[in-house]
């Protein structure tokens, strides 16, 4: 008797035999056509496997049926009742049965069972407590209530990085500052940087002497120079080499390089963290066009949205989102389409546009080099101009950055309408290049002021540096970023202010066409977020130089927060190019990750290559500020000395590269697996929907049936079901509740290979 390969079913004996309904399905056919497909030898294997399982098919598959079934009842079990999705009489019914079984258990049972429930609710009592403790916890849910997700996005990140900057400002705090405040009342010793008092080591005091004019108290305090110079606020006044408690001894330079390293290994572990789940949605968004569509149809409304102009602006925004991904794919078709010329044409263009913007880039970095030298040289004259003049000068490198970061972006977005890219394409090009201009001109600042620090006119600097005009150069570098902190908060202050609310109302109260053009000023996410990233890149860059910037900062960004809250309710409108909460999630974090790295580096080639000042700091005593890691490490103990440089060994690094080589080579190994089990899923849905569909025909083609014998069976004595002809309907009706097949087959039928 030759063997088959059937659908299997189990009808009320308990017999297996084919189904021809089941039996056409289009899995199963598509089943039949790859072990056709396959080898004699896989047929045969193949084929040996389905006469074991259909030999046991019975048993098997209900004990698999069984198995599969336990682990959703045990997970569903140790939910709450309230939990799960049912309604309220089956929640009943579940509770009722858990108290049953409840009361069956022994005491250590129930007290394990009751232990558990005390730590779980515990547990969301403690979350609950600790969200309740978020900072502008009701602002934000306002906030996402008149305008959906997309703003909060903004805002959240805000939020964030104010966490963040006070972090920071905590360890500089109790590393750095704590100890020299508390010293004095904790009958601590401090013992001062001394040096050889050569020239290197002489540092004038700026603070004024006599009358002082009330304006030069303003000017002080917006340069931070004058009584600010030498106080906690810059890097100058920390000249302290150890600190003699009555137990112990501080080391106040080791503990300000490694607090600079903490604080930037911090923020990076931070921004990674918390990029990654930004990174795993895109991933999935961007992996099929269709799906991102299906996302937009029938998961794309914002149900937090309450107020009725956010509505319609989120009806705009999809209809604008689902133009935009169609655009996207015509774009994608002219490009298949194109033809070799209009390839050259457009490469020729975009070529020569490129070569525009780095020409406008390179004039604006020249520009902002040529700003900071004739400011540094201004600055080190004795005679001294007026209020105005003098504040011009203290400022003039953050104006020309400022006034290249507000041309730049209506530049850039002028030329990408020539360069004929995809619409989001356009978007995310147009951002980068922002960004490229924003965080690169803080490089060109510094690099001109070290430009200036290490250039001596004798041609050898005695000292490292330039010891008469930067005598003590870090805290300078310092007052810089302070500066450019200072004057970003005027500027969004002021443009709040004299731009977007006069706006408003002239919009609103003028009737003349030109108002009407111009419109309601819109909140583009992207730019704010540049703005907030850009401020927070000085922050990293400056805590190094200035110990109490992250504070500066903080306050800084709570009173930025009210501001484009007020700014959001009252002067603008959401933008009309929609930005998605977790693509810009991601994207924030991605641009807050690239102006970290350009934050380390500064920080870490004047940590490791550039002089430490001579007169003023915690590393007098030492050539550069890196050198007091392995001064201290030389004078640990043997074996702690031996284990340190054994993990800065050439051999360990190696070993260390080989291990993490071959995890990276498992992962990836297994981010493939998984891959193609994703994509055996996606086809197992796709059939799934395929044998819905073709169940659905059949059942309407019975139900066709039916209706055409129900007058015949009318005029007719109806006959004993197990004499009727069966028919899928019928069959159908009577076997619901055994829910095992759709029709009643012929004794013999069965599908053969």
């Amino acid at each position: 008797m030759e063997e088959v390969d059937s659908v299997f079913y189990t009808d009320h004996s308990g017999r297996v035999s084919g189904n021809p309904l089941l039996d056409q399905l289009p899995s199963y056919q598509s089943l039949l056509y790859r072990r056709k497909s396959s080898t004699v030898a896989s047929k045969r294997r193949s084929s040996s496997r389905a006469r074991l399982g259909s030999s046991g098919s019975g048993k098997w598959g209900v004990s698999t049926f069984g198995r599969n079934e336990e682990k959703p009842k045990s997970q569903a079990a140790r939910r709450p009742v309230r939990e799960l999705p049912k309604t309220m009489a089956e929640k009943r019914t579940d509770e009722t049965q858990r108290l049953e079984e409840n009361r069956e258990l022994d005491r250590l049972g129930q007290l394990r069972l009751s232990a558990r429930r005390f730590l779980r609710r515990l547990r969301e009592d403690a979350h609950e407590w600790l969200s309740s403790l978020k900072l502008w916890r009701g602002d934000i849910h306002l906030i996402e209530g008149m305008f959906g997700t997309g703003i909060l996005s903004y805002f959240s990140f805000l939020r964030f990085l104010v966490t963040l900057n006070m972090i920071i400002f905590v360890l500089m705090f109790s590393f750095v500052m704590l100890p020299i405040i508390v010293a004095p009342t904790a009958s601590g010793n401090i013992t001062y940087s001394q040096n050889d008092g050569g020239p290197c080591g002489v540092y004038p005091s700026s603070a004024r002497r006599g009358l002082v004019i009330f304006h030069q108290h303003i000017t002080d305090l917006l340069s931070g120079g004058g009584f600010l110079e030498q106080t906690y606020l810059f890097y100058g006044y920390y000249k302290v080499d150890k600190i003699h408690f009555p137990k112990a001894t501080y080391n106040l330079p080791l503990a300000y390089l490694l607090v600079t390293i903490a604080y930037l290994f911090l923020s990076l572990i931070w921004i990674v963290k918390r990029s990654a789940t930004g990174f795993k949605r895109n991933l999935v968004q961007d992996e099929d066009r269709f799906q991102s569509f299906c996302n937009k149809i029938f998961s794309g409304w914002d149900f937090c949205i309450t107020n009725e102009n956010a509505v319609r602006l989120k009806r705009s925004s999809l209809l604008y989102e689902l133009r935009t991904d169609l655009e996207e794919e015509r774009i994608k078709q002219k490009i298949a389409d194109r033809t070799s010329r209009e390839r050259c044409r457009i490469y020729l263009i975009r070529l020569v546009l490129n070569l525009f913007v780095i020409a406008v880039l390179a004039g604006c970095f020249y520009s902002i080099y040529e700003a900071t030298v004739f400011s540094q040289r201004e600055q080190m004259k004795m005679k001294k101009e007026n209020f105005i003049v003098d504040l011009v000068y203290e400022y003039l490198p953050s104006i020309v950055i400022t006034m290249a970061n507000f041309i730049t972006p209506l530049l850039f977005s002028v030329i990408i309408n020539y360069e004929d890219y995809s619409p989001a394409f356009e978007i995310r090009f147009t951002l980068m290049r922002c960004v490229f201009m924003r965080l690169t001109s803080i490089g060109v600042l510094l690099f001109s002021l070290w430009s200036q620090v290490t250039k001596c006119d004798d041609g050898d600097c005695i000292c490292g540096y330039n010891h008469k005009l930067y005598s003590c150069w870090e805290t300078r570098v310092g007052q810089e970023m302070y500066k450019l902190t200072i004057f970003d908060f005027i500027i969004i202050v002021a443009v709040t202010i004299f731009v977007e609310f006069p706006r408003k109302l002239i919009v609103n109260y003028c009737d003349c066409g030109l108002a009407k053009w111009w419109g309601q000023q819109e909140f583009a996410i992207p730019q704010n977020v540049l703005e907030i990233v850009y401020g927070q890149t000085i922050c990293w860059i400056g805590t190094f130089y200035s110990p109490l910037l992250p504070a500066i900062c903080t306050i800084k960004y709570i009173f930025i927060f009210y501001i484009k809250k007020v700014t959001l309710i009252y002067n603008c409108r959401p933008a009309t190019r929609p930005f998605r909460a977790s693509s810009s999630n991601f994207f924030f974090l991605v641009v807050l990750l690239i102006g970290l790295a350009l934050a380390c580096l500064p920080v870490s080639f004047s940590l490791a290559q550039i002089k430490a000042s001579q007169a003023c700091g915690p590393f007098v005593n030492y050539t550069t500020s890196w050198e007091v890691l392995p001064t201290t490490v030389s004078q640990l103990p043997h074996g702690i000395k031996t284990l340190l440089f054994a993990l800065s060994s050439e051999a360990f690094a190696v070993s260390f590269f080989v291990v993490t080589c071959l995890a990276m080579f498992y992962v990836i190994a297994l981010a493939g697996a998984h891959k193609r089990v994703i994509n055996q899923l996606r086809e197992q849905l796709a059939m799934d929907g395929r044998d819905k569909r073709f169940l659905i025909q059949k059942l309407c083609q019975a139900q066709k049936v039916s209706a055409v014998q129900s007058p015949v069976s009318k005029s007719q004595p109806r006959r004993s079901s197990s004499r009727s002809s069966p028919s899928y309907h019928t069959s159908f009706s009577n076997n619901f509740n055994e829910a095992v097949f759709l029709a009643q087959p012929p004794p013999n039928s069965s599908t053969h290979v």
